[in-house]
């Protein structure tokens, strides 16, 4: 498997039965692919609905229903569709059991940075810095480096989402986990070695592998 597989196989173990998710944009979204099949998971997507999804096909599209990326999907018998205040209610209520997001930054703080980079076009900052507030977990999935560059900090360079927001970061070479506002190293992938992740990861952390 190439490295976004890895990670998406690793955050579906996440996902239990009954629990209520969002999928950020990107990455997150390729989690669903290995939902186990015992259990059951219900979808939100910010711009108004939830439920289950499959992505659409030449038979079944609608160009008026996409997700929050933009993808056109086709909502599974049960889902439901609502507005926008409806759905920011939702996430601001506290009824996310889980949202998976991606990152340009994280760091040994917790703190997030994944919705600008000074100086290029900004479409809009979707509802991310809702959803880190809003979710009961927040579990951050990227690829470990950007262009040989670490992602996981010790301290953000980027404008912040959120500040201590983040619960779990899962990337190709491992898993960390903030325990009591402390970041430790708690899985790391098949055929990588500490050595590996600790050269790669400029923030401060514990090993503490399960």
């Amino acid at each position: 498997m190439d490295a976004k597989e890895i990670i998406a196989k690793r955050v579906a173990k996440e996902f239990k039965n009954g629990d209520f998710i969002n999928l950020g944009i990107g990455l997150p979204t390729k989690a669903v692919d290995y939902v186990s099949s015992d259990i059951s998971i219900n979808l939100h997507s910010e711009n108004g609905f939830a439920g289950v999804w499959d992505t659409a096909n030449a038979d079944n599209i609608d160009k008026d229903v996409v997700d929050a990326g933009g993808t056109n999907v086709v909502l599974q018998k049960g889902g439901m569709f609502f507005d926008s205040v409806t759905s920011f209610e939702i996430i601001r209520g506290g009824h996310l059991d889980i949202t998976v997001l991606g990152a340009l930054e994280v760091d040994e703080k917790g703190n997030l940075a994944n919705w600008k980079i000074p100086g290029k076009l900004l479409p809009g900052m979707g509802g991310a810095m809702d959803l880190v507030n809003g979710a009961k977990k927040v579990i951050i999935s990227m690829v470990h480096t950007a262009r040989g560059n670490p992602k996981i900090l010790k301290e953000c360079t980027l404008p912040l989402t959120g500040k201590g927001v983040v619960d779990m970061i899962i990337t190709e070479l491992g898993v960390f986990e903030f325990i009591e506002g402390k970041l430790f190293l708690t899985e790391i992938s098949e055929g990588v070695t500490l050595e590996q992740i600790k050269e790669l990861t400029p923030a401060d952390y514990e090993v503490n592998i399960k």
